[in-house]
C-alpha cells in the first residue's frame, strides 16, 4: 500500500484545525456522510469505495515534505505544523456494507473523533465514496438494463485521469461488470480483463480475412473480431465467417463485434448470416457509447447481443456529474457530555438530522425491503412482531404504521475503533455478490429506468421528537 498524504484535503479543513488547536477546542464530535439525491433520477444507489477509504485512512500522514510545503504558505504556525508531523486517524469509524443498496438522507458512515481529526479527513471521504458510488450505481443500471447479461467495462481512456479510471474499474466490478479492459485494475483487484481487438490490427494487413486469421491463431479461445473497419455487412462479418467456419473445424468458437451504425439493424443481420452460415454459437458483441437507456431499447426491440461493451457513460457517470454525498457535524460533546447539533438553512433541504444515529432496515416476512428507519444510537430497535410508527424525517406531519415481520437490521457496523481496523476485507466479487443479492430484495418498482418508485426513509418517534424539541429551540432564539 501507498503511502496517502493527509493533505489531500480541502484547505478549509486546514485553517479550521489550526483554530481547533490554538483555541485548545479539539474536543470529540461526530460527523456523518450522507447523500441528498439520487444519481440518473433513479430510485436506488449502491454503495462502493468503502474498501479503498478504510486502507487510505489506516495510513494517513503528513510526510516530512508536506510539512515543508506547508510552511512556505505563511498561514500556519510552527508549532501546528509540528503537531501534524504526528498525525494519524485515531478515531472510530462505523459504515454500511460496501455493495448494500443505499437511499438519500440516511447516514451511510459515521465517524468518532476529535474534530481536527475528523474534519481533515472530509475531503478524503467524499471523495472516494462520492465518485465509487456513482459509478457503481451507473453500472447497475446498465447491468439490469442489459436482462442481467455480459457488460464489460471499457472506459480506461476515456475516464477522469489514471486514478479515477482504477476507481471506476473497481466500481463498476461491485455495479454488475464482468470485467474491465483496464489491466492494471485487473492486476490489483483481481477484476477479470477482457478485450477484442481494435480497428489498427486489421488495418495492418493487406486484408480482413488475414487480420482475422492471424487473430484466431495466437488467441484461438478468445477470438472476437471487430467487423466495421470497412464495411461491416459487406466485409467484416463475410470474412469473419470465413475465418470462424475455419474455426469450427478445429471444433473453436469466437465472436464477432459491432462498434458503429445502427446496432439493432447490425446485430439482426450479423445474426442472421452467422446462422445462415451454420455458425450458430457465434456470439454478438456491442460497443459505441452505449448506456443504459439504449441497451435497454434494444433489449426491448429484440436485438440479438449476447454482451455489452461499455465505455464513456459508465465510467464518468455520463448525465450525472457527481454524486450528492456531503459530511455534516450531528453531535459534540462538552465537558464530557453529548449535544446533538443540526444545522438550520434557508433552503429546507439542506437542513440536518442531529445526534448520534443508527439505521435499520425493515422487511416482511418474504425477506423484501420495506423501508429504512433511521434512529437515535442506542435506542431499541423496533421489535419483531411489534406495529410501529414511522415519520417523515422532514418532521412533518407525514407518517406510516407497520407490523414488523422480519427482525430488523442495523446496517451501520462499526469499521475502525480508536485508529485500528476491526476486521479482514472481503475478496472484491464478494461485495459484488452481495451488491446483487441486495438488490434482489427491492421490489422492480424502485428499480425502473423512468419514474422508479420512491423508498420510504423513515424516522423513530424519539429521533422526531428530537429533531422537533431542536427546532423550536431554534425558532424561539430567532423571536428573542
Amino acid at each position: 500500500m501507498t503511502e496517502t498524504s493527509a493533505l489531500f484535503t480541502d484547505f478549509y479543513s486546514l485553517t479550521m484545525a489550526q483554530g481547533y488547536w490554538k483555541r485548545n477546542n479539539n474536543e470529540r464530535a461526530v460527523f456523518e456522510m450522507f447523500f441528498r439525491h439520487q444519481p440518473f433520477n433513479g430510485g436506488y444507489s449502491i454503495f462502493a469505495g468503502l474498501q479503498t477509504l478504510l486502507e487510505k485512512l489506516s495510513d494517513l500522514s503528513f510526510t516530512d515534505d508536506d510539512i515543508a510545503w506547508l510552511k512556505t504558505l505563511g498561514v500556519f504556525e510552527d508549532a501546528f505544523t509540528d503537531y501534524l508531523k504526528t498525525f494519524r486517524f485515531n478515531g472510530s469509524l462505523w459504515a454500511i456494507d460496501e455493495g448494500t443498496v443505499i437511499f438519500p438522507n440516511e447516514p451511510l458512515i459515521r465517524v468518532e473523533g476529535t474534530l481536527i481529526e475528523c474534519q481533515i479527513i472530509e475531503g478524503l471521504l467524499l471523495n472516494v465514496i462520492n465518485f465509487q458510488s456513482l459509478i457503481a450505481t451507473k453500472t447497475c443500471r446498465i447491468w439490469l438494463a442489459s436482462g442481467k447479461s455480459k457488460v464489460m467495462e471499457f472506459g480506461l481512456r476515456r475516464a477522469q485521469g489514471p486514478d479515477g479510471a482504477i476507481s471506476a474499474s473497481r466500481a463498476a466490478f461491485i455495479g454488475g461488470a464482468s470485467g474491465t479492459s483496464n489491466t492494471l485494475a485487473g492486476k490489483i483487484f483481481g477484476i477479470p480483463v477482457m478485450g477484442t481487438m481494435a480497428h489498427s490490427w486489421i488495418m495492418s494487413f493487406d486484408n480482413e480475412e488475414d487480420a482475422f486469421d492471424n487473430y484466431a491463431a495466437l488467441y484461438p479461445e478468445r477470438a472476437i473480431f471487430l467487423i466495421d473497419t470497412y464495411d461491416t455487412l459487406k466485409s467484416g462479418i463475410h470474412n469473419a465467417i470465413k475465418t470462424g467456419k475455419k474455426m469450427a473445424q478445429m471444433g473453436r468458437n469466437f465472436g464477432v463485434r459491432l462498434d458503429s451504425g445502427d446496432i439493432q439493424y447490425l446485430s439482426t443481420e450479423a445474426r442472421r448470416l452467422l446462422d445462415n452460415a451454420g455458425l450458430k454459437d457465434a456470439y454478438i458483441t456491442v460497443s459505441n457509447d452505449l448506456d443504459e437507456h439504449i441497451i435497454e431499447t434494444l433489449v426491448k426491440e429484440g436485438a440479438p447481443v449476447d454482451s455489452w461493451g461499455v465505455g464513456t457513460k459508465m465510467v464518468t457517470g455520463a448525465n450525472a456529474a457527481s454524486f450528492t454525498g456531503v459530511y455534516k457535524i450531528s453531535a459534540r460533546t462538552e465537558g464530557g457530555k453529548t449535544i446533538p447539533v443540526m444545522k438550520f438553512s434557508d433552503n429546507p433541504e439542506k437542513t440536518t438530522n442531529p445526534c448520534v444515529k443508527q439505521v435499520w432496515r425493515i422487511k416482511d416476512k418474504n425477506g423484501s425491503a420495506i423501508a429504512d428507519v433511521i434512529g437515535i444510537e442506542g435506542e431499541d430497535a423496533p421489535e419483531e412482531g411489534s406495529r410501529h410508527c414511522f415519520w417523515h424525517p422532514s418532521a412533518d406531519y407525514r407518517h406510516f404504521y407497520h407490523v414488523i415481520e422480519n427482525k430488523p437490521c442495523a446496517l451501520l457496523k462499526k469499521r475502525i475503533d480508536n485508529g485500528s481496523l476491526t476486521g479482514d476485507f472481503l475478496p472484491l466479487a464478494a461485495i459484488k455478490e452481495r451488491a446483487l443479492t441486495d438488490l434482489e430484495s427491492f421490489d422492480s418498482t424502485y428499480k425502473r429506468l423512468l419514474n422508479p418508485h420512491i423508498y420510504k426513509i423513515s424516522f423513530t418517534e424519539k429521533l422526531r421528537s428530537l429533531k422537533l424539541e431542536l427546532i423550536q429551540k431554534h425558532l424561539g432564539s430567532k423571536q428573542n
